[in-house]
């Protein structure tokens, strides 16, 4: 068993379901409403916890009932939630999702608690961040707790994972310096490198922007393309699972987090984790929601043994 230490962000999902976006000027009907636990890091850790690693949380809550509700959610994931703080007077993270017919989704967060984590929060679990096997953080929550977090795991020879959404055209090089992973999508990845990936010269040459600036390890996903896997050892497209998309929302928040249990601290096994990762993702796209739809490792498991079978 891994264990990993997530700094991130908590929302809960607001999910409006439409045929299609609306055009400029156009006024649509929504055909449901529902809600659901989410946010990047809440999401990257239910899927570290239900793929088997010890996870433990550091992010902040508003004190009120969506707050009370996530803390819930991830106790009862098993998730460690003694370093998840409350801000007084102030709102839980939230996320307007507009989902389509198609599965796609697009969406509009308010930060709420989650811009009101500090680097005080990170030191309170600077034990639990040294001694994790894999550190993991995006920017839903300030830069500053991440780049100390990851500085921290990195003075105890720890690995960090670093998933740039929303992406941030001039990442910190303070960051970037104590970087080993990073996993954009291929849009995100687009606005960082300026390069558009459209054909695997397109992800060769973003993958070495990523390398020039010291990171070791590159994941590029791209939905049902699948992902591009890049370090000194490995280049290479991984095929994504075929499956009938119905909701795209945590398909690389459930990625990153199966990632984690599989990944071995030197990246060696980097090709085969992408693949448990992958498969993983395509069970989230098939369910609505996020934290619903994020699959445990007994599934996971099972259905990569059918595949091998098929194989062989």
């Amino acid at each position: 068993m891994k264990k990993v230490t997530i700094i991130g962000s908590i929302n809960v999902d607001n999910i409006m379901h439409i045929k299609a976006l609306p055009k400029p000027g156009e006024t649509v009907a929504m055909s449901a409403f529902s809600q659901a636990a989410g946010g990047k890091g809440a999401n990257q850790a239910i899927a570290s916890a239900r793929a088997g690693n010890k996870t433990v949380f550091v992010g902040r809550v508003g004190d009120d009932s969506n707050g009370e509700y996530m803390l819930r959610e991830f106790s009862e994931n098993e998730i460690d939630t003694a370093y998840i703080n409350v801000t007084k007077k102030q709102q839980t993270g939230q996320a307007y999702i507009l989902l389509q017919e198609t599965g796609q989704n697009s969406i509009i967060i308010q930060h709420g608690a989650n811009y009101d984590l500090t680097e005080a929060d990170i030191m309170q679990a600077k034990d639990e961040i040294q001694t994790s096997d894999f550190v993991i953080a995006q920017f839903e929550t300030p830069l500053a707790p991440t780049i100390l977090a990851f500085k921290l795991a990195h003075q105890a020879g720890k690995k960090t994972i670093l998933n740039p959404a929303p992406a941030k055209a001039n990442i910190p090089e303070e960051l970037l310096k104590v970087t080993d992973l990073i996993t954009p999508n291929g849009t995100e990845s687009e606005i960082i490198t300026g390069i558009r990936v459209t054909d695997l010269e397109s992800m060769k040459r973003s993958a070495e922007f990523y390398h020039q600036l010291g990171i070791g390890g590159v994941i590029i996903t791209l939905g049902e393309k699948g992902c591009f896997v890049s370090t000194s050892k490995v280049s290479k497209l991984i095929p994504a699972f075929k499956v009938k998309a119905v909701d795209t929302t945590a398909a690389g928040d459930t990625f990153i987090g199966a990632l984690s249990s599989e990944l071995q601290a030197d990246f060696a096994n980097i090709e085969a984790s992408a693949i448990y990762a992958s498969l993983s993702s395509s069970f989230a796209v098939q369910k609505l929601g996020a934290f619903p739809s994020i699959p445990k490792r007994d599934i996971v498991e099972a259905a990569l043994k059918e595949i091998n079978y098929a194989k062989n």
